[in-house]
């Protein structure tokens, strides 16, 4: 509420005073206020370093339990993996010499069957080719293996090699290409018409006797391979002795297992109770200084609320006791003195015409 002004010097340097006194307040609001932010700062800080510590030791620890595990399991899978190569090795072992004596007779049988064809082609004095499964197949083919490669021989003679040889040729032409073929056809055909003739016309019963011969040894591969294949396709591993590495393996299995669980449960009783230890061992490390910083911080805090609450009171005592006299632009220390002074100096005689003074001197 406005109030009549008898003493305006007085009036004035209250006003200055006020002024003065809000200006402290402000300062102290500004200091109080960084003051409480470097606290709530340092605390912030220490929390996260407790934080930091808590989770770096917990990850460490962790780190070194899950380690210890996995070097065990490690270990453990290696040997298993080895047993199980070694488990492989007796088995294929075991195949190689049970097929080596289930095929044992047959094996001989071909030997004496190679030395008889040998022994009768000696004796006819034939060409020592003529014991070969190639002349056999080109001669006297028998079953789809050996007409395959009587195909297969025609074709090289008489398509690849010639077609070959006229790529090769600097110029192609129709007519080069057909003297090719022709060459070819009389190249190949006349010898393998040729060593036809001298092998047939002189040694037919030995090749004869031969072929039977022949006969009978891919019968025996047929066999084989046959017997062969029946071995390899076996589920039954009774015959192999791998008793002992089926023994090993399932321990080790057993083993493995139990330390992959063993892992489960000593992280979960880590992450569980151990975790919870260690933070409430590094916590409490930090507690003191937390608890000491956290009062530290709510006692700046305190301070800075009376602090504004006072600095806002005065501002509004400010407003409604003197700046409706002076106005805001005079609200100031500096200019509050330098109206007192014109009033003291008897240059005016109230407020209003003080102010006119001001402003008429700062015109000039």
């Amino acid at each position: 509420m406005a109030q009549t002004i008898t003493d305006f010097q007085s009036f004035l340097k209250d006003a200055e005073e006020a002024v003065l006194e809000l200006s402290d307040l402000t300062k102290k609001s500004i200091q109080l206020k960084q003051e409480e932010e470097r606290l709530e700062r340092a605390l912030e800080a220490e929390k996260k370093a407790a934080e930091d510590s808590v989770n770096s030791t917990v990850r460490k620890r962790r780190d070194e339990i899950s380690g210890s595990y996995d070097a065990e399991i490690g270990k453990l899978q290696e040997r298993l993996k080895k047993t199980r190569v070694r488990r492989e090795k007796a088995k294929s072992q075991g195949i190689k010499e049970r097929i080596r004596e289930e095929t044992k007779e047959l094996h001989e049988y071909n030997r004496e069957l190679q030395v008889k064809l040998r022994a009768a082609i000696q004796a006819d004095r034939a060409p020592f080719f003529c014991r070969s499964g190639f002349y056999y197949a080109l001669y006297f083919p028998r079953g789809f293996r050996e007409v395959l490669t009587l195909i297969l021989t025609f074709a090289a003679c008489f398509f690849l090699i010639p077609y070959g040889i006229y790529l090769l040729l600097p110029v192609k032409k129709t007519l080069y290409l057909v003297l090719i073929y022709l060459a070819c056809i009389l190249v190949f055909g006349g010898v393998y018409i040729l060593v036809g003739n001298l092998t047939k016309d002189r040694h037919l019963k030995m090749l004869q006797e031969g072929r039977a011969i022949r006969s009978l040894i891919n019968s025996n591969n047929r066999k084989i391979r046959v017997i062969t294949s029946s071995i390899r396709k076996d589920r039954d591993e009774a015959a192999y002795n791998l008793e002992k590495f089926d023994d090993d393996i399932a321990q080790l299995d057993q083993d493995l297992s139990e330390t992959i669980q063993k892992k489960k449960d000593a992280l979960n009783v880590f992450e569980n109770v151990t975790k919870t230890i260690i933070t409430d061992e590094i916590m409490g490390n930090c507690r003191g200084k937390l608890k000491s910083l956290e009062e530290a911080h709510a006692e700046a805090q305190k301070r800075l609320r009376i602090t504004e609450t006072m600095l806002k009171e005065k501002k509004i005592y400010i407003t409604d006791t003197y700046e409706s006299y002076v106005g805001r632009e005079f609200l100031s220390a500096d200019r509050l003195k330098e109206l007192r002074r014109i009033l003291e100096n008897g240059e005016a005689g109230n407020i209003s015409e003080a102010i006119g003074v001001y402003r008429s001197r700062r015109a000039k």
